[in-house]
């Protein structure tokens, strides 16, 4: 670890010379990729850094204790020796996380799609309720929400809804929630007070570029259709909904939500990108990594994940073991805990295998 940590701070220090190069300065897209490159690598040589300072300090601490010293000033080496002992096994652990890869998609925009599952039309109120929930999560960091698709129902909820949640670092934060959420409550049209269970699937993807996966338009299908159901004006008047097919893996989008025929074909091509891209990373993923599992999914959306449990107000997460007790803030958006568990979870995870690997 020590060796690599060497070489980073030695290319740490060539960046630091390029970035200041007038030459690259002048080529903007070169400077961009190299300013990106040195704020990735900034905290981890601070970090390097402060770990070589307490060994520094420890090895001048013990030749002090070889001398003469009076026992006031001894005793001031050995409690200098002692915060330094310390500090380094603290500044160990932080190391050995910062050196965990980054997910490269960690800093994008994502596209969510919430479908009703197993329930019918309770389900169909699940979905809208998760939609609400991560609306208000979005809305707690300042993130902007962009409704892709709807398909709503007449009691308020969503058989289908997508949309792109716009905001720094919401990949990092919202990509374990993929995969089935599962409800245990009374139905509102439940007379008898029945406790039913119904799911909802939710699927996250990184908000896709061109630069990210080439899409040959040859090879996709577009056909338009009017749009149906709640929508109000224009609705079922013009043929401004949009379905495409990319035919070599058979994905099919579908927009509707805006009045134009043209913006809707904007927002299903970025879905289309999305979706494309996720199918090649998994791809990717699965052929490098088949034999090693992070314990927290990110993208199965047969997993079942996680338990809203409303008589017993408790939000129960499978994958890592947490439940709390307190489903109304979960479900107004107060999601942090969770995924700060989960992305513990994932980071101790990521250590233990590379300690493996070593």
């Amino acid at each position: 670890m020590f060796d690599r940590l060497a070489e980073i701070e030695i290319k740490y220090g060539e960046l630091a010379d390029q970035i200041n190069d007038p030459d690259i300065i002048a080529n903007q897209t070169q400077w961009r990729k190299l300013m990106k490159e040195y704020s990735d690598m900034t905290p981890i040589v601070e970090k390097y850094r402060e770990y070589k300072a307490a060994k520094e300090g420890i090895e001048e601490s013990l030749m002090m204790l070889e001398e003469k010293l009076d026992d006031d000033f001894r005793e001031l080496v050995k409690e200098e020796l002692a915060e330094n002992k310390e500090k380094v096994e603290i500044l160990k652990k932080e190391l050995t996380i910062l050196l965990i890869p980054k997910d490269p998609n960690d800093e994008k925009n994502v596209i969510v799609e919430i479908r009703g599952g197993a329930g019918g039309d309770e389900a169909a109120l699940f979905a809208g309720r998760l939609f609400r929930m991560y609306a208000r999560y979005a809305e707690r960091r300042k993130w902007r929400i962009e409704i892709l698709n709807t398909n709503e129902i007449d009691l308020g909820g969503f058989r289908e809804v997508s949309f792109m949640i716009k905001g720094e670092g919401a990949y990092s934060r919202l990509k374990y929630e993929s995969g089935v959420h599962r409800v245990q409550r009374v139905p509102v049209t439940e007379s008898g007070g029945r406790i039913h269970t119904s799911t909802a699937t939710v699927a996250v993807l990184p908000e896709a570029e061109e630069v990210d996966v080439h899409i040959d338009m040859n090879d996709v299908r577009v056909d338009v259709f009017r749009a149906s159901g709640n929508g109000g004006q224009c609705v079922n008047t013009t043929d401004s909904a949009v379905r495409m097919t990319h035919i070599p893996t058979g994905i099919v989008v579908s927009c509707q939500n805006e009045k134009s025929q043209l913006k809707n074909k904007e927002q299903a091509l970025k879905v289309l990108y999305a979706r494309v891209y996720e199918r090649e990373r998994r791809a990717h993923d699965e052929a490098i990594a088949s034999d090693r599992r992070s314990q927290v999914g990110t993208g199965d959306r047969s997993e079942r994940i996680r338990t809203y449990n409303f008589p017993q107000g408790r939000v129960t997460d499978h994958r890592i073991g947490l439940t709390l007790y307190k489903i109304d803030a979960i479900m107004d958006g107060d999601l942090d805990e969770v995924m700060d568990a989960l992305a513990t979870t994932d980071q101790m995870s990521k250590m233990q295998e590379g300690a493996t690997a070593e």
